[in-house]
């Protein structure tokens, strides 16, 4: 195993652990070479490699400055950049994809449905098999694809569709007014300081293998450019690099913290994954016990690659590898954030007390009754929250005077509204036309059909 030093790195004790995770991957999965990294608050807290077979042939390994493909890691920053545009007013989730590429194939399909897999689209373009075949323009895709079908009805469920990121790619060409790839490099890449992720193949990389299953010998597997179909899976990165990414997942400046919610908020899924995971927009949510892991897995021919953050921590783990099958890059990366949260746990701020309860808070706190059960007003500092014990919990921001916003669960976006007697006393809560009374059914307050 070979490791690099790192900014802010983990313990020794801890490293030790994550090793030994990466070898067993490696050496069980038989992957000829493995580079791995942790991301915590920010930085490379750990980085690592093992396996000698980065090129045909040769004993070199891998370092931290070794290109690998991505494949469908590539999705995840397609989808930032129409994010993008809709910050910029420049499209909305809802509009067809035929508002902006009237001449392509499913033209009636909305922008979310294929951001988020749910446009039931075919998972491959027609043709030859694209991932291992030199691409075309896009033209060449529409003429493709001019008769095909979905698979699935529009929103039925969630269907992985490699086309409708080579659809998307082209909706931000049209939008930027420049090649998919000039406009990652400049509003993503650079910004981030993604100096090692490139379209193509810069050195030093790894050499894409399939490794035979009787054998354990080496097939050379074909890097092809992908050309119209580059949005869904071309890039080349390193550990180091995603990490800047993942970095940007957990704490966002490229993107408001709007758009990264949205991207993180389930879309559409599997009933097979029995609710263990979800798509977001652009994003895979893998759910284990409380904690949930968001990014992608990708693949193309010879690599495989996985890189996920808990967002809740800002830890997160990279693992590329160039083997066609056999390791799991959701797993492993999974295994290394739970390893470093298990020996490094993440400390909880120290609380500090409210400095300052206005006086148009301190008249809505305490006991509220919906109907007859009770439920409790506190106040934090900045927000109200309204819980009831064994019930339901809602937070509310301030939004003017007597209103509130609501900021979470069944009350999410709606309106908290303070009722006031003629004698400029509070009457009532009204949430949702929903009515909180200080006593149960208040006798003096018009609840609808009576106590």
């Amino acid at each position: 195993m070979t490791s690099q030093p790192d900014a802010h790195p983990v313990l020794p004790s801890t490293a030790v652990h994550l090793e030994a995770a990466v070898a067993a991957a490696q050496a069980g999965s038989r992957v000829p070479s493995l580079s791995a990294a942790v991301v915590r608050d920010g930085e490379v807290a750990w980085s690592g490699a093992r396996g000698t077979a980065v090129h045909a042939g040769g004993t070199a390994r891998a370092t931290a400055d070794t290109q690998y493909r991505i494949g469908s890691i590539t999705k995840t920053l397609t989808a930032a950049l129409v994010l993008q545009l809709r910050e910029e007013g420049a499209l909305d989730l809802a509009d067809t994809v035929g508002t902006y590429v009237p001449e392509g194939p499913f033209a009636d399909a909305t922008v979310r449905g294929l951001l988020s897999h749910a446009g039931g689209l075919p998972a491959e373009p027609a043709g030859p098999w694209w991932e291992r075949s030199p691409g075309g323009p896009y033209a060449d895709l529409v003429a493709a694809n001019a008769d095909a079908t979905r698979v699935l009805g529009a929103g039925e469920r969630y269907h992985y569709s490699n086309l409708s990121y080579g659809i998307l790619g082209r909706v931000v060409e049209v939008l930027r007014g420049a090649p998919w790839r000039e406009v990652l490099t400049d509003r993503i890449l650079k910004p981030l300081g993604m100096s090692r992720t490139s379209y193509a193949a810069t050195a030093p990389h790894a050499d894409g293998f399939a490794v035979e299953a009787l054998t354990g010998a080496l097939v050379a597997e074909p890097h092809q450019d992908s050309v119209a179909m580059a949005p869904a899976g071309q890039l080349w990165s390193t550990p180091s690099d995603l990490c800047r990414w993942l970095a940007e997942l957990a704490c966002p400046t490229l993107l408001s913290p709007a758009s990264l919610t949205a991207m993180t908020t389930p879309q559409s899924g599997d009933p097979d994954e029995k609710g263990a995971g979800a798509y977001g927009l652009g994003l895979r949510l893998s759910v284990a016990g409380e904690r949930v892991l968001v990014g992608h897995g990708g693949s193309m021919p010879g690599f495989l690659a996985g890189a996920y953050v808990d967002r809740d921590s800002g830890v997160g783990a990279v693992v590329l590898a160039n083997t066609a099958y056999g390791l799991d890059v959701g797993g492993l990366p999974r295994t290394m954030i739970e390893t470093v949260l298990a020996h490094e746990p993440v400390i909880a701020p120290e609380w500090t007390p409210t400095r300052e309860v206005p006086d148009a808070v301190r008249e809505l706190l305490g006991t509220w009754h919906w109907g007859h059960q009770p439920a409790t007003m506190s106040y934090d500092g900045s927000v109200l929250a309204l819980a009831s014990e064994g019930g339901r919990a809602y937070t509310f921001a301030p939004a003017g005077p007597d209103t509130w916003t609501g900021l979470s669960g069944y009350q999410l976006g709606e309106t908290l509204r303070v009722v006031r007697r003629e004698d400029g006393s509070v009457s009532h809560l009204d949430v949702g036309t929903f009515c909180y009374t200080r006593v149960p059914y208040d006798p003096t307050v018009p609840i609808p059909g009576g106590a």
